[in-house]
């Protein structure tokens, strides 16, 4: 069973959890993950702990954590890059497997083009100030490029205020290909969106330079970490007016909506 630790922000989390369905390779519902989801947006800003200006947000990362273990989550994704400085205490203190977003982004960025070494990063100050892509980077073998301090001033602080804030989606949509566009005279040759609200505005950036969406990353790499074919599937059928089922015995042969990109 998967968990969710989210909230940071509610509408990230809610455009996770739709990953995870689609590609989930089900052609029902019960072909799809049980899932429950943790979304506390009173969660303290993770960037404004990361840089000594507000309080850490650990405690209730940790409490989120233990309820998504009371309620029998296996293991649990966090889709915010930023909460991923904190994840290693939480997997320590709750016992919980938390899965890695951060490497699972930087593993699809390198696979996303031949002969990937740079890979431009798009993240809140807090991520940049933990380090956390320039340390699984170099873990891989991958070179990592930020936007220059004025840049993610102009740029990415004010979009991931924005979609936060539900405002201004065409004007951060602008900002996110004008970092782009920094981060591809800086010899990036694929961008990690390292924030989950830069992908909800990323679809200009997406013509500058391949963006990979850290989100879907991490969805793919839950998907399979969790999920497997169960050996007998019933699917709907009908017939004389009434619903029957009919057993589906081989789970490859599938075919719908949500098959795995």
């Amino acid at each position: 069973m998967l968990g969710i630790l989210g909230g940071m922000g509610p509408l990230a989390t809610a455009a996770f959890y739709r990953k995870v369905v689609e590609r989930t390779p089900a052609d029902a519902d019960q072909g799809h993950l049980p899932v429950i989801v943790w979304a506390d947006p009173g969660v303290p800003d993770r960037t404004a702990a990361l840089l000594s200006e507000g309080p850490s947000p650990l405690p209730a990362l940790v409490e989120g954590a233990r309820e998504l273990r009371r309620a029998g989550a296996t293991c649990i994704a966090v889709p915010c890059n930023t909460a991923h400085a904190y994840v290693e205490q939480v997997t320590r203190v709750t016992g919980v497997e938390v899965v890695d977003m951060v490497e699972a982004a930087l593993e699809q960025a390198a696979r996303s083009a031949r002969g990937v070494r740079r890979v431009g990063v798009l993240a809140t100050r807090g991520t940049r100030a933990a380090g956390l892509y320039e340390r699984a980077g170099a873990r891989l073998g991958l070179a990592v490029v930020q936007v220059p301090d004025e840049a993610q001033s102009a740029y990415v602080d004010p979009v991931i205020r924005a979609v936060k804030a539900g405002a201004d989606m065409a004007g951060a949509a602008r900002r996110i290909a004008a970092a782009t566009r920094v981060l591809e005279e800086l010899g990036a040759q694929v961008v990690v969106a390292a924030c989950t609200e830069i992908p909800l505005v990323a679809g200009e950036a997406a013509r500058v330079l391949p963006m990979v969406d850290s989100a879907e990353a991490l969805a793919d790499r839950v998907v399979d970490r969790l999920w497997r074919p169960s050996r007998q599937e019933f699917v709907p059928g009908y017939g004389n007016g009434r619903v029957i089922s009919c057993p589906r015995m081989d789970a490859q042969e599938r075919t719908g909506p949500n098959l795995r990109r």
